[in-house]
């Protein structure tokens, strides 16, 4: 799944056990009459993903959805969900390299470098000879 909004807040990483660590964020979804507030985590090495991008970027995040079921001490059974985020790429630039991808799809023309105008030309051109 994907979404996109702006990054309103960017919370610092947290290791909660020795083998694990999570960084929380969370988007402006505007897309509706009233804003949507959208916490997101990325988790282990995902972590980093976010070190590029400042509260007011708008992104796009690419997430899976989660859910859990815990058992209470009273026996009680809870679920919960959590939008795990695995990749981020920035709206309003032509290529990002915290997209966490190293594919490009930040790009319209599928170009991973700078946003050098000399140099999209001359990929476009090729792009007839992609066999996708």
């Amino acid at each position: 799944m994907e979404i996109t909004g702006t990054l309103k807040v960017k919370n610092n990483e947290v290791q909660v056990s020795e083998k694990f660590k999570k960084r929380e964020f969370v988007i402006t979804d505007n897309s509706s009459q009233y804003p949507q507030f959208i916490q997101f985590q990325l988790t282990q090495d995902r972590c980093s993903l976010l070190e590029n991008y400042k509260v007011g970027d708008e992104i796009k995040v690419f997430f899976n959805l989660r859910g859990r079921e815990w058992k209470n001490p009273q026996g009680e059974v809870k679920y919960f969900n959590s939008l795990e985020a695995w990749r981020l790429e920035s709206v309003s630039s032509v290529s990002n390299p915290a997209s966490g991808s190293s594919s490009g799809s930040g790009s319209s023309s599928g170009y991973s470098g700078s946003a050098d105008s000399k140099a999209i030309p001359a990929l476009d051109s090729q792009a007839d000879d992609l066999p996708f």
